[in-house]
């Protein structure tokens, strides 16, 4: 059951290397700003803090990975880090976009659960 959990959450950390991309450097690309629905002047105005949350969506990813090679399972580590995603991906869901609870907060939410079955 080990692997199913760490499968779910290398999931996670993907996503958020997904994220840290299309924030960091593909926010004014057409490609970002259709992912984003953000217009050209809107991407160029805003660059900078979507550069800033892409940091640390790799802060949340450095994080994930550390909690995968850690000695001890990572049990701490995974829940920390999972319960950062979730209560980021809840903030993002009521002050951003409705979506960011479907695309972050509930992948993140079950990875975590996973880990609280199965590992605890």
């Amino acid at each position: 059951m080990n692997t199913v959990v760490n499968s779910a959450v290398i999931f996670v950390a993907a996503l958020h290397v997904l994220f840290l991309i299309l924030e960091m450097f593909l926010w004014k690309h057409p490609f970002g700003r259709r992912i984003f629905g953000t217009n050209k002047e809107y991407a160029e105005s805003s660059a900078v803090l979507a550069a800033n949350q892409g940091l640390y969506n790799g802060f949340l990813v450095a994080g994930l990975v550390w909690a995968l090679l850690s000695t001890d399972n990572g049990f701490q580590l995974k829940l920390f880090f999972l319960g950062c995603v979730v209560l980021a991906g809840l903030f993002g869901g009521v002050t951003a976009s409705r979506s960011i609870l479907w695309v972050q907060a509930l992948p993140g939410a079950l990875a975590m659960l996973l880990v609280l079955v199965f590992q605890s």
